[in-house]
């Protein structure tokens, strides 16, 4: 935004010690929305003042958290929301100025370099089995089980270029990348676990997501790529006492998936004592569902 005489006057009276001038030299800097931000930015490394730095600091926020959930209504009013696309939303609520142009170059970059190893006489394993080979021997992917204490390996923004992440934001990366390469791999709700599914694409309703009992050729490990029979599936929900039912084998939708999403990073910040997130992405929560 161009550094007006307007917006000069109000940096100005950052530091007015009057909390009625200063609510109105707030509320207009907030009027001016996400633009005001680069401005807002630079003042702050000319300023030394601790209160004009903590006022500074408290309106970026607020600007930040204003753009994303505009971004996050928009997201949710789309008939088919794309899961990438939700993905870095959410990113940006743990990285507010996140570069999503750049994570979408890079997963466009990934992208290509499986396709450029598929033919269409391959098996569903052995379609997988160069996805993995890609994933996890070319880019050198990392995941570990879910440690709430790391709220960065939630991030999608972060997880490219380190390289390291945890199974829901990994899980979110395979199956984007496997459906722009007509993979059908999906996000599966099994209790206490995200794992992914290769379903038969001829048993899937494409009008309501429903598939029959058989649909699940197998499951993936969004972790280490390892694939697992039913059988295998049946055994681990037998032993925490869970009758396999249709549910798991209905692919999760791009909302639900952000709401296990958000479900996570409510415990992450809850680990770690941070309360105002805790509150904003039950606001999040609420507008999803409503």
């Amino acid at each position: 935004m161009e550094y007006s005489n307007e917006i000069s006057a109000l940096f100005q009276l950052m530091d007015d010690p009057d909390e009625d001038i200063y609510g109105t030299v707030q509320n207009r800097l907030l009027s001016f929305g996400k633009d005001i931000i680069p401005n807002l930015e630079l003042f702050s490394e000319t300023m030394p003042s601790p209160i004009v730095q903590e006022r500074i600091s408290i309106l970026l926020k607020r600007l930040y958290f204003d753009g994303f959930l505009n971004d996050w209504q928009k997201w949710l009013t789309d008939p088919s929301p794309d899961l990438l696309d939700g993905a870095l939303i959410l990113s940006r609520f743990i990285e507010p100025d996140l570069n999503t142009e750049a994570c979408t170059y890079q997963v466009e970059k990934i992208r290509r370099s499986i396709w450029l190893e598929l033919n269409s006489y391959l098996t569903a394993m052995e379609q997988i089995n160069i996805v993995n080979k890609i994933l996890f021997l070319h880019y050198q992917w990392e995941a570990g089980r879910t440690v709430y204490a790391r709220t960065e390996e939630f991030s999608i923004g972060r997880v490219l270029p380190s390289r390291k992440g945890n199974a829901i934001s990994n899980g979110i990366l395979y199956q984007y990348l496997c459906q722009m390469l007509d993979i059908p791999v999906w996000i599966i709700p099994l209790p206490g676990q995200v794992v992914l599914a290769y379903l038969d694409q001829s048993t899937l309703s494409l009008q309501t997501g429903a598939a029959s009992d058989n649909a699940v050729m197998f499951f993936i490990d969004p972790v280490t790529g390892h694939m697992y029979s039913r059988s295998d599936i049946e055994q681990y929900l037998k032993r925490i006492n869970t009758p396999l039912s249709a549910e798991f084998t209905r692919p999760a939708s791009s909302k639900e998936i952000m709401m296990l999403m958000i479900d996570e990073l409510i415990r992450s910040y809850e680990n770690r004592d941070i309360t105002d997130k805790v509150m904003d992405l039950h606001r999040l929560k609420n507008i999803l569902l409503s």
